[in-house]
């Protein structure tokens, strides 16, 4: 009878124990759950997605999706618009909760342009512009940076431009400029022209100001945008770049696909890239 209350003891406390290192175990688990669940960067859209849509179908759109961070393009908002003018669009977004950040791509051939460009800056009261100037521009875009406090950020084009073809390239003209010179880093046209967009992220990192995101069908210049997801980017992987780097900018997608009604892939790309930060570490 002694011998099998002892027994009972043993187990009791055995199973007290399994129960306490199981806790443990749980609560361990659930806590590196949550902690992959913190990100530092934002989403939002690049304006060229909606290139053939309206302001007022672009709104509605972002509102589908829940996103609320605009990089706006000059077909959205010329560069010519006057003051009142961009401030009745940017109230527009800003009463659908839509934060304009930045505006571009823009394209700088001639000192006359890259002014338009931080005048236009100026008065939407951003404090950066995603842009590519001509390579002779760059050291009077680099006295415009002084002047303003706007920075720039070069965009990549992948192998069809010369111009600024990749992050090495950008880093190459600007790197012992003003520091408020940094990089428009497009995912797509890094994985197009045979770069590693994880890799460009870690070496230029602290030069990397934005992040155009989307899928490619291809490694190779013949590649073309699709629903992330269904090419050949590792987007978990990038996501898991981002979180390990503590990015706090914003992530836009810029969706070069189907520009007439382009709300089914976005959705589907959108819906695909929150599932990458919500799955990796």
């Amino acid at each position: 009878m002694i011998r099998k209350q002892l027994q009972f003891k043993q187990a009791t406390s055995l199973l007290i124990i399994c129960v306490f290192c199981f806790s443990l175990l749980t609560l361990n688990s659930y806590a590196q759950f949550s902690k992959k669940q913190e990100v530092t960067f934002k989403i939002g859209m690049a304006g060229y997605t909606f290139k053939d849509i309206s302001i007022d179908k672009t709104i509605e759109m972002m509102k589908r999706i829940n996103v609320k961070y605009l990089s706006i393009k000059d077909i959205q908002l010329p560069l010519t618009s006057t003051q009142e003018e961009i401030t009745a669009v940017k109230k527009k977004f800003a009463d659908a909760g839509i934060t304009i950040y930045t505006g571009g791509v823009i394209y700088m051939k001639t000192k006359e342009a890259v002014d338009q460009a931080f005048d236009y800056g100026k008065k939407l009261g951003i404090d950066m512009l995603v842009c590519a100037p001509n390579y002779e521009l760059l050291p009077y875009v680099e006295q415009k940076v002084k002047e303003t406090n706007i920075r720039v950020a070069l965009h990549n084009h992948g192998p069809d431009n010369p111009l600024y073809p990749n992050a090495t390239d950008i880093m190459k003209h600007i790197g012992n400029m003003d520091t408020r010179m940094g990089i428009c880093i497009d995912i797509g046209h890094t994985t197009r022209d045979g770069q590693d967009p994880c890799v460009d992220m870690k070496r230029y990192f602290k030069r990397i100001f934005d992040i155009h995101i989307k899928d490619e069908t291809a490694a190779a210049k013949e590649g073309k945008t699709c629903e992330m997801g269904r090419g050949v980017i590792d987007l978990p992987k990038f996501v898991e770049t981002l979180k390990a780097l503590k990015y706090t900018g914003v992530c836009s997608l810029e969706f070069e696909k189907d520009s007439k009604d382009p709300l089914p892939g976005v959705a589907e790309s959108i819906g695909y890239f929150n599932a990458c930060i919500q799955c990796t570490k």
